[in-house]
C-alpha cells in the first residue's frame, strides 16, 4: 500500500493480517502505517497525520501547503494539525488550537486541509516574517491566494496572535520567488526600505527574444539582484553559463549583484544601495530630469 493506511481497519477488511501488517509495513504513528518502500513526502505524511486523528483533524500550515503541490516543503518537518485533542500528542505532530471554519477546508484526496487563503494566513500568524513569506511565496505559485481575500479572512479573526505578523507577510509575498533564498532576499531589500523589487524580469536580446529572467530588481534603473545558489559554483556547466549571461546582461546595460550564501543583510543592502546610486541623473537611461 503506497497510501498511508490505518492498520485496524485493514485487519477489520480482510486485507491484511496481523503478521502482515507488522513484518511488510512500517508505523507513521500511532495505528498508521505505510508500505517499507513508500516514499514518505510531506503530503504522504501530512495524510498520515490527519489518519492518525482519527480523521477529526485538518491538515494546516506548511504540512497544508505540501497538499496543494506547494514546494520547499521539507518532507522531514512535522506533520501540522489544527485538531481539539491535544492531550494525545505524538512524535512528528504539531497540534494547533486555532478555530476553523468550515468554508476554510478544502478536501484534497479525501483528506481535510485548509484552503490556500486560509494555509496563508496561518503561515503568517504561526511563523516569523522571513519563513512565513517564503511559505506563501510558494504556495501563491501554485495557487490562487491573492493579499485582499486574506486581508478578508483576517477580519474574522481581529484579536488572533499573530494577526499583525500575518498582514506584514501579506504585504510581502510575491509567487514570482524560485527558492526560499530568494524570499528572504527580497525581503531584506525591503524591509531595509529600498523600492519593492519586480521577480522574474524578462530581457530580451537585439532580436527580442528572451535570453534571461532576471531573480528581481528595478527596470526604471537596471539593477538587478540575484541569489546564486551552490549549482552555480559546483556546476561547470552554469558557472560557464553564468559568465556568459553576465555578459549580455551587461550589454543590455543591467547591473547585477550577486549574492551567496554568508552574505550579511548589511553588506548586501549596501552593495544594491551603491549600484542604484551609480544610476544617478548622469546615466545614459535616465532619460530626462522630471519636472519639479
Amino acid at each position: 500500500m503506497g497510501e498511508p493506511f490505518v492498520g485496524t481497519e485493514a485487519i477489520a477488511c480482510g486485507l491484511l493480517t496481523k503478521s502482515q501488517l507488522e513484518t511488510r509495513y512500517i508505523r507513521l504513528f500511532r495505528g498508521i502505517y505505510i508500505d517499507r518502500d513508500a516514499e514518505l513526502t510531506a503530503a504522504v505524511r501530512a495524510k498520515a497525520g490527519w489518519l492518525w486523528t482519527g480523521r477529526r483533524g485538518v491538515v494546516a500550515g506548511f504540512s497544508a501547503a505540501g497538499l496543494h503541490a506547494s514546494s520547499w516543503v521539507d518532507d522531514r518537518r512535522a506533520v501540522e494539525l489544527i485538531h481539539d485533542n491535544h492531550h494525545c500528542a505524538t512524535a512528528g505532530i504539531q497540534l494547533h488550537r486555532d478555530t476553523v471554519e468550515a468554508d476554510e477546508i478544502e478536501m484534497i484526496g479525501g483528506v481535510a486541509v485548509t484552503s490556500p487563503t486560509r494555509t496563508a494566513l496561518d503561515l503568517g500568524c504561526w511563523y516569523p516574517t522571513t519563513t512565513a513569506v517564503a511559505g506563501i511565496d510558494a504556495l501563491a505559485a501554485v495557487t490562487e491566494v491573492k493579499a485582499a481575500d486574506v486581508e478578508l479572512l483576517a477580519r474574522r479573526y481581529p484579536g488572533r496572535r499573530g494577526i499583525t505578523g500575518a498582514r506584514r507577510a501579506m504585504e510581502l509575498f510575491d509567487a514570482g520567488a524560485q527558492s526560499p533564498k530568494e524570499s528572504w532576499l527580497r525581503v531584506v531589500l525591503i524591509e531595509a526600505g529600498l523600492p519593492r523589487p519586480q521577480t522574474q524580469i524578462e530581457v530580451l536580446d537585439e532580436f527580442g527574444c528572451v535570453f534571461a529572467y532576471l531573480d528581481m530588481g528595478w527596470n526604471d534603473v537596471k539593477v538587478a539582484v540575484e541569489y546564486d545558489g551552490e549549482q552555480h559554483r559546483s556546476d561547470r556547466r552554469q558557472y560557464t553559463w553564468d559568465i556568459r549571461r553576465r555578459e549580455l546582461l551587461e550589454r543590455r546595460g543591467w547591473v547585477l549583484v550577486r549574492v551567496v550564501a554568508g552574505d550579511r543583510p548589511g553588506d548586501i543592502v549596501r552593495r544594491v544601495r551603491s549600484a542604484r546610486a551609480s544610476r544617478g541623473p548622469g546615466w545614459p537611461g535616465a532619460g530626462p530630469p522630471k519636472p519639479g
